[in-house]
């Protein structure tokens, strides 16, 4: 498909104001990122955004970063200030502790924790709009005070017991071998009322939680693995093998789960290894047939190359629901999940679809599977933060745009937001 230039200028300024916090449309949902990083900020807003609209959506500035966590104050006062004309959906460890590198170390007490988080507790009371929100279950060995984390934790699921939230998920971050987290998840996930859902997962949990506010209609999926046989095995970070992954995260974007082969809403082709192009082929023949979203998981934080030059070739990459490779293999599903949902519920705008597909290939595919090497091969990382950066990022980029899928898009600017290699935010601007 072709877009007309002013149609995609303006879809595109419309996806900027949101994020700037702009007013938006009737049922509009506030977003409270768990911190400041595009990935938990602005793709949950563009998943938000897809059916029109601008989500409501707090500036970088007053999130957390990795030195410094968000101003409890601050932050309530722009939830206080937003239209109370949609539903909430909240990263806790944003208001409670300042985000998430600060939950793992922050001081505080369960009771402070909690008297952060009082307006949450009352927002559907005060407003009469739902509460969508998560909160983590730190990492080791950096956490400092698990009991204290714990504590707030059990807290909140007797306020999802009592109504505060129409959703609670407790997700747990970077599960590593002999991570007391699964455990600390198995103990609470047996007095969870029916509104709890408990799972490993961080940074894609918000867009999750975005994705089953806005997108409530029944839905089904399926999912296809490029190696079924490892897809079986334990995978890293979470604690558990790759199929019951996929389906923790299809329940906590809102699907109901069908066993492969059945005739589902969506299938999600999971390429956890083996033949790309073979796989870019199984790919075009199941996008014949019905919605496809992919999810890379071969390696973690790095997309396979070869896979999606060949979908590139084949012309099948806009065809899409969905496409993520940037994680861990639950940030990839949880995240293409997410986006996914919306993108098949009722009124989802195809010029921001396309729009978002190619951010989504331009963050995880150039960036991820090439740029991101490149720029650590250009410039030590502990000089990323000097003058010059950004020309030199820019450069190497140049060859990689435009990028075309239904539209054609070329890079505005780029910068690194937390002033390291890991993730980038950049805007692309659509071709005539």
């Amino acid at each position: 498909m072709k877009f007309s230039r002013p149609v995609l200028l303006s879809t595109l300024s419309s996806l900027t104001l949101a994020l700037g916090g702009a007013p938006g449309g009737a049922q509009a949902q506030t977003l409270l990122p768990l911190d400041s990083r595009p990935t938990t900020r602005v793709l949950p807003a563009l998943i938000a955004d897809l059916r029109g609209g601008a989500a409501h959506v707090p500036p970088a500035s007053l999130l957390g970063n990795a030195q410094v966590g968000a101003d409890p104050a601050a932050l309530t006062a722009w939830l206080e200030a937003q239209p109370k004309d949609g539903p909430l959906i909240a990263a806790l460890d944003a208001l409670a502790y300042g985000g998430l590198v600060q939950s793992r170390t922050s001081p505080l007490s369960a009771a402070q924790a909690l008297a952060r988080l009082e307006p949450l507790r009352t927002w559907t009371a005060r407003t009469g709009q739902p509460v969508y929100a998560f909160i983590t279950l730190p990492r080791e060995p950096d956490a400092t005070n698990r009991e204290r984390n714990l504590a707030v934790t059990r807290t909140l699921l007797d306020w999802a017991r009592a109504g505060s939230f129409a959703q609670l998920h407790v997700s747990w971050d970077d599960a590593l071998p002999g991570s007391p987290a699964p455990a600390e998840g198995a103990t609470l996930a047996k007095d969870a009322p029916a509104n709890v859902l408990v799972y490993p997962g961080a940074d894609e949990v918000l867009s999750m939680l975005t994705a089953r506010a806005l997108a409530p209609q029944p839905a089904t999926v399926t999912f296809e693995y490029s190696d079924p046989a490892s897809a079986r095995q334990v995978i890293r970070y979470e604690g558990i093998p790759l199929t019951q992954s996929a389906v923790n995260h299809a329940q906590a974007s809102g699907f109901t789960v069908q066993e492969a082969g059945g005739r589902a809403d969506l299938t999600v082709f999971v390429f956890n290894g083996g033949d790309p192009r073979r796989a870019a082929v199984r790919v075009s023949r199941l996008l014949a047939a019905g919605p496809v979203a992919v999810a890379d998981v071969e390696k973690v934080n790095l997309g396979n190359p070869r896979l999606w030059r060949d979908l590139q070739t084949l012309r099948r990459t806009a065809n899409l629901k969905a496409l993520a490779a940037w994680g861990t293999p639950g940030n990839n599903l949880g995240t293409a999940l997410a986006h996914a949902r919306v993108a098949l519920a009722p009124g989802a705008d195809p010029v921001r679809q396309d729009a978002l597909l190619a951010r989504e290939y331009a963050n995880d595919v150039i960036y991820s599977a090439d740029l991101r090497a490149a720029l650590r091969k250009a410039i030590p990382e502990a000089q990323l933060t000097a003058p010059g950066t950004q020309d030199t990022l820019l450069n190497l980029a140049r060859d990689a745009f435009p990028l075309r899928l239904g539209g054609t898009y070329t890079l505005q600017d780029a910068t690194l937001p937390w002033g390291r290699s890991f993730e980038w935010d950049f805007t692309l601007t659509p071709q005539p």
